[in-house]
């Protein structure tokens, strides 16, 4: 799934105005954005190269957000409709196997340190390793996936992230 930018109002507002300073090439590039062409459309209209880099350098200043993904057929998904529900576990066998919890007890540790840091969520990491079955462990699944997608890098590796963490919890 391909991810989908929105301006922002400071966005609008650099358009309108100019206050920001952006350079051509980025301002081109947050025209562009309109909440509804996924960045790999956007990709393909602009010929850039350093595209991430400028949608993420656009980010960080607030002048767009991600909204959504392209979801089947191209067609736009809200965030929400993306986020994971209880539904998406697979069913396992019954009895918690501590090798799959552990596993995904790592998978979960290791993503918030790449993707979000410590300083942030040291109390969701305190509950992961203190999660006893695989019912404990899905319960902060969705606070995993939402610290993972509040940050910059794990917005766009969220997708594949949580398939992954899917695949053993």
């Amino acid at each position: 799934m391909a991810v989908i930018f929105a301006k922002t109002a400071r966005g609008h507002a650099e358009i309108e105005t100019r206050a920001g300073g952006l350079s051509p090439r980025v301002r081109r590039v947050l025209i562009f954005v309109d909440g509804k062409r996924p960045v790999e459309v956007l990709r393909g209209m602009l010929q850039s190269d350093d595209l991430q880099h400028t949608l993420g350098l656009l980010e960080e200043e607030g002048y767009i957000e991600m909204v959504g993904v392209a979801g089947p057929g191209g067609r736009a998904l809200p965030l929400d409709a993306v986020l994971p529900s209880a539904t998406t576990f697979r069913l396992h066998p019954p009895g918690d196997d501590p090798v799959r919890l552990q596993q995904a007890r790592n998978f979960m540790l290791n993503t918030l340190n790449a993707f979000v840091g410590a300083l942030g969520t040291s109390s969701l990491q305190e509950r992961i390793d203190a999660a006893r079955n695989q019912a404990e462990m899905r319960a902060l699944f969705d606070e995993w996936y939402h610290a993972i997608v509040s940050s910059r890098d794990g917005r766009r590796q969220a997708e594949h992230l949580r398939g992954k963490l899917l695949e053993v919890i």
